[in-house]
């Protein structure tokens, strides 16, 4: 008798080849479907490559592939959004070293007043305090290459005295009470550059820390800075960004987290390849039960105004000042063999109430109008009043407790303050075009260097200016400069000019920046209405 077949056996193998096939015939779909992708991405690009290769075959007279490729990004990338750009190799480590938090150099502050480099200020424990270089100090040669009187430009300078750590420079002094010009040899180290400018107790209860830029250590710094506060009993605090145009967004992300309770929104970014990624309080604050209020202006930026942002948005502080940058373009850096490189921009970044703050701009690059809004900020009188402000309604969002803020333009301040005009008359005006109050406090400071240099304390310089008649002095050192006034122009302004002036002192003591700030405290109009919300 013939066996009858088991249908499953026969039928098993038969899907068996059939999904095997189907899978063999999906792996070519798949292939094929990547290789058409890459051909397509290619082809994409077909015009540009070829436009290149005629050049290189065809162009009258010989090129550079070098100059020609790199134009060719650089406009590329500027056609695409304001904040995309391309880094040459030999601006790499000039554009890095203010974020990296050091450099390799000397250790000197300098200014040049005229066509002469002024030492102002010695890094302390840097090469040219252990070399013997002094605040005062002319610096005439370099390499015995003569600087002073030529009009070499301060970033020429700068390239002379920095150089590779362990390098030697040799600089010619002119010092007061020496004939002969001082030789000293500096073995050159790393800088430390500081993104935390000062902190200190504005008033007895309020206390005040300025940021200039996010750098990688500028968190660390913000840590050390809170922690000397609060030891001198710290109930308020004022963080001032006014002038900081961002830097690493993780380091105002941590900043942040030390206002914030655990589980609160920071910000969050999100591109067209970069998914939606939140940032989230995640510990208990070192700051979380103290007031804040932050100061921002139209110099604010990017990872400035994420904070500013998470603060407000969460209703954990005040925004005082006037409206922000608007910059909320998340670049990527990229790097190439070479050493150069570019940062692409591939997110935006969103406040907690979820507004982006980005203003707007052209993406076919022709972008003069976003350069030029500063300038159209002054002209159409938002620095002087706040109804001039024209905000989107379509862009109204809302904080944690429901206040209404607006996205498309940077963070708008709760207390906004008008650019400060009061005590600024022609007196005034043509003593600053003539940099005559910086140059009246650096002849000052020359001739009272010796006692400068012994000021310990903001307290101690307070006492020793106290007894200087400074204005007296200065009016009459304008008037040997071809500059005087009215007996009423000079009381309107002279509570301005002194507090600068003596700020420009208390710069070249060995306070440096703590013997600056404190004495702008009470003509920062600014600051005296934070502190005045704050302390209510």
């Amino acid at each position: 008798m013939a066996k009858k077949f088991d249908k499953r056996k026969i039928t098993f193998p038969l899907v068996l080849l059939g999904a095997l096939t189907l899978g063999f015939m999906l792996g070519i779909r798949v292939q094929e479907s990547n290789l058409q992708r890459q051909y397509q991405a290619v082809q994409k690009w077909n015009k540009f490559n070829a436009i290149l290769n005629y050049i290189d075959k065809a162009y009258v007279d010989h090129i550079s592939h070098k100059d020609i490729e790199e134009k060719s990004i650089e406009v590329m990338l500027k056609s695409l959004d304001p904040h995309s750009i391309y880094i040459p190799a030999s601006e790499m480590e000039k554009t890095n070293e203010p974020l990296e938090g050091n450099f390799d150099g000397i250790g000197i502050v300098f200014s040049m007043p005229s066509d002469t480099v002024v030492v102002m200020n010695i890094v302390v424990g840097g090469p040219s305090e252990r070399a013997g270089i002094q605040a005062g100090d002319r610096i005439i040669a370099v390499n015995d290459s003569l600087i002073a009187g030529r009009n070499i430009p301060q970033d020429s300078v700068m390239r002379l005295l920095r150089g590779k750590n362990g390098s030697k420079v040799k600089v010619g002094l002119k010092r007061a009470g020496e004939k002969e010009l001082v030789s000293i040899t500096v073995t050159r180290g790393k800088i430390p550059v500081k993104s935390v400018d000062v902190a200190y107790m504005s008033t007895p209860h309020t206390g005040y820390i300025k940021i200039s830029k996010f750098s990688r250590s500028t968190y660390k710094e913000f840590r050390d800075a809170t922690q000397k506060l609060l030891d001198e009993n710290m109930q308020n605090m004022v963080l001032d960004l006014r002038g900081n145009s961002g830097g690493y967004l993780e380091e105002a992300i941590e900043i942040a987290n030390e206002f914030l309770d655990a589980g609160e929104l920071i910000v969050y970014t999100e591109g067209r390849s970069s998914k939606r990624k939140d940032y989230i309080a995640d510990r208990h604050g070192l700051l979380l039960k103290i007031p804040v209020a932050i100061l921002v202006d139209e110099s604010s930026a990017s990872a400035s105004e994420v904070l500013a942002g998470a603060i407000q948005d969460n209703d954990r502080g005040l925004i005082v000042g006037r409206r922000s940058f608007g910059k909320g373009l998340v670049q990527e850096p990229v790097f190439f063999n070479d050493g150069s490189g570019m940062r692409l921009t591939v997110a935006r970044y969103y406040t907690p109430a979820g507004r982006c703050i980005q203003r707007p701009y052209s993406s076919n690059g022709e972008n003069d109008d976003y350069y030029t809004e500063m300038q159209r900020r002054y002209e159409h009188g938002e620095m002087d009043v706040v109804d001039s402000i024209k905000q989107n309604d379509s862009l109204r969002y809302f904080t944690r407790s429901g206040r209404v803020v607006y996205g498309g333009g940077g963070i708008m301040p709760d207390v906004f303050v008008p650019f400060d005009t009061l005590n600024v008359n022609g007196y005034y005006l043509k003593v600053f075009r003539r940099n005559l109050i910086y140059k009246f406090a650096l002849q000052f400071s020359d001739a009272n260097r010796a006692r400068l240099n012994k000021i310990k304390s903001i307290a101690e310089l307070h006492r020793y200016l106290r007894r200087r008649n400074l204005i007296g002095s200065f009016t009459a050192y304008a008037a040997s400069n071809g500059v005087t006034g009215s007996w009423e122009e000079l009381r309107a302004c002279q509570k301005l000019i002194s507090a600068q002036v003596k700020a420009q002192i208390g710069r070249s003591t060995p306070l440096d920046d703590e013997g600056f700030y404190p004495f702008l405290d009470n003509v920062d109009t600014t600051l005296q209405a934070a502190i005045r919300n704050l302390e209510k």
